[in-house]
């Protein structure tokens, strides 16, 4: 760990970085009755910490190396972190990138000197063949996270909190592979051993909080693809080493308090984060509850904000579930005049953020109503036990089929025996969608 000490020390990061800022959140620190602080890293000139450690590796490769050209595999930040590193030193970069990346990112890439290669449906097939290019054109592979070089860039991150907050109690961190938190948690802990290093991972990604649990790396068989950021099935083999001796706990979020989360830094910076880059921050949010925190200084590292625009609308729908401000509720009432106004009348004064009515033959109709809260999840309780005194009421906040689908399917239902609704899942790969119904067929 001293020799990430020392490489921070001597770092050229700042050639191509600069030294992002540290913003108070004033509404959230209202709200929390903390101070809150977030680590702008989303401020870089490519909109993520990923150059950082991308530029420490790369500037640190002997003239032999720089001669032969770097190759690197990523579907996002770290790509554009290569390519404007290699580009920066004069250096050739070849970037391998799965056939699904969108076109913009593949863009960004390019205009930043990054040659371009599409393979693969999946990252893990983009990896393995930028190594065989490593091995074939003899490029010098820059790993993403599992390198004392590209941990020690990102460390630099937490030179600067100490400069820039010293009196910090606790540092939120978004962990995937590892080399964010096993940077800057091993330089704070140097310095000031006093402040805790929480990591935050996604509920379906938790690639960290599973190694620890469990004392060693495991490999999850899947993970979510919504914070694809952080989006790894196994915590890298140097950070793991690093992160199990200086970090002192791993908070999970849910993908609703990440679009929550958001919004907060929306509504207090005017950025809008990736769903990587705001993790750290739902997960001081969900800490604070949890633990009852006041009176504290907090830090959240906002990673990036290269944001896919398609997932704004997503985003922005959940946000209300992520922070408890809305119920979705299904109801069963008789299918005669008067009966929605009796339930609308024992909302009292809740708001109906939305209505949707499927029509029945019988004498009972389903109804699916979306409603606002001002007091979370206490208030939630208390509305549904009201309601169940003269309604079958099943609360759907939860339910992750109603929040995504059953929402939007308003109309009369099928006039058939047996109505079934069935959800797939399966790789966002091509021709995925296509095998499933030729099966179906067969």
């Amino acid at each position: 760990m001293q020799k990430i000490i020392d490489l921070v020390h001597a770092t050229r990061v700042y050639e191509v970085a600069s030294e992002s800022p540290l913003s108070v959140a004033h509404q959230l620190s209202v709200r929390s009755k903390n101070t809150i602080y977030l680590k702008r890293e989303d401020k870089q000139v490519v909109h993520s910490f990923k150059l950082r450690g991308a530029y420490q590796k790369i500037s640190g490769l002997s003239a032999k190396q720089k001669a032969k050209g770097v190759v690197a595999s990523s579907a996002g930040n770290h790509a554009q972190g290569v390519a404007l590193s290699a580009s920066k030193l004069g250096i050739e970069s070849v970037i391998v990138m799965p056939l699904s990346t969108p076109k913009i990112k593949v863009n960004a890439v390019e205009q930043l000197g990054g040659k371009v290669v599409l393979h693969g449906d999946v990252y893990d097939d983009a990896f393995a063949y930028a190594k065989q290019l490593e091995q074939q054109q003899d490029l010098v592979f820059i790993h993403p996270y599992d390198d004392i070089e590209v941990i020690a860039g990102q460390a630099t991150i937490a030179k600067e909190l100490l400069e820039q907050n010293p009196k910090m109690d606790r540092v939120f961190i978004p962990v995937g592979g590892g080399g964010l938190i096993a940077g800057i948690a091993t330089y704070i802990k140097h310095y000031a051993p006093n402040i805790q290093v929480i990591g935050v991972e996604p509920k379906d990604s938790p690639t960290l909080y599973q190694a620890l649990k469990n004392a060693e790396r495991v490999i999850l068989p899947e993970v979510g693809r919504f914070a694809d950021g952080v989006a790894v099935k196994q915590i890298g083999e140097v950070t793991y080493r690093i992160a199990k001796e200086v970090v002192d706990e791993v908070v999970l979020v849910s993908n609703d308090e990440i679009c929550a989360a958001i919004k907060d830094i929306y509504e207090d910076v005017r950025s809008i984060a990736e769903p990587a880059g705001a993790l750290a921050t739902a997960g001081l949010k969900k800490y604070i509850k949890q633990n009852n925190i006041a009176g504290e200084n907090l830090v959240a590292i906002v990673s990036g904000a290269n944001v896919n625009f398609d997932r704004l609308r997503y985003i922005a729908e959940r946000a209300d579930l992520g922070e408890h401000n809305e119920a979705i509720i299904a109801a069963t009432i008789d299918e005669k005049p008067g009966s929605f106004l009796k339930f609308c009348q024992l909302l009292d004064n809740h708001t109906i953020t939305e209505f949707n009515y499927r029509y029945t033959p019988s004498n009972q109709a389903r109804i699916f109503v979306g409603v606002a809260l001002s007091k979370g999840l206490d208030e939630k309780q208390v509305l549904i036990d009201k309601l169940s005194q003269s309604f079958d009421v099943l609360d759907m906040s939860n339910n992750s089929i109603a929040k995504t689908h059953i929402r939007y399917m308003v109309g009369g239902r099928a006039d058939a025996g047996n109505e079934v609704l069935y959800r797939f899942e399966f790789p966002e790969r091509p021709w995925c969608f296509t095998r499933l119904l030729k099966k179906n067929r067969q």
